[in-house]
């Protein structure tokens, strides 16, 4: 059995980030005509452009293909190259398990 990418999912997807079918194309550094294709149907992204535009929109293959209902991202991906304090943090956490109990213990205080 194929999964196929839900070209209503993009649409959704697009519209609860307040933006248009031309932004959209340049936040996933396609043309505006190609964009309009994945959201007419008349083109199915790659794999690898599915999973582009899950990171980009902030959301999930699985809620692009159907597999899931909810929008919402459960991998987040970070690059040492677009955000290298967080990158240096994350690795570091990953080093010092104490270190993460104490960042979320302090995250819990900033929350309340």
């Amino acid at each position: 059995m194929k999964i196929h990418f839900i070209p209503e999912r993009l649409i959704s997807l697009r519209q609860s980030l307040g933006i248009n079918k031309a932004e959209a194309a340049r936040k996933l550094n396609i043309s505006a005509m190609g964009y309009g294709r994945y959201e007419s149907g008349e083109r199915e992204p790659s794999y690898q452009m599915t999973v582009f535009i899950a990171q980009t929109f902030n959301s999930s293959v699985d809620y692009l293909y159907g597999n899931t209902d909810n929008k919402n991202a459960t991998i987040l991906t970070i690059s040492s190259d677009d955000e290298p304090d967080l990158f240096f943090l994350v690795q570091s956490i990953r080093k010092d398990k104490h270190m993460l109990e104490r960042l979320l213990a302090y995250a819990n205080e900033l929350k309340q």
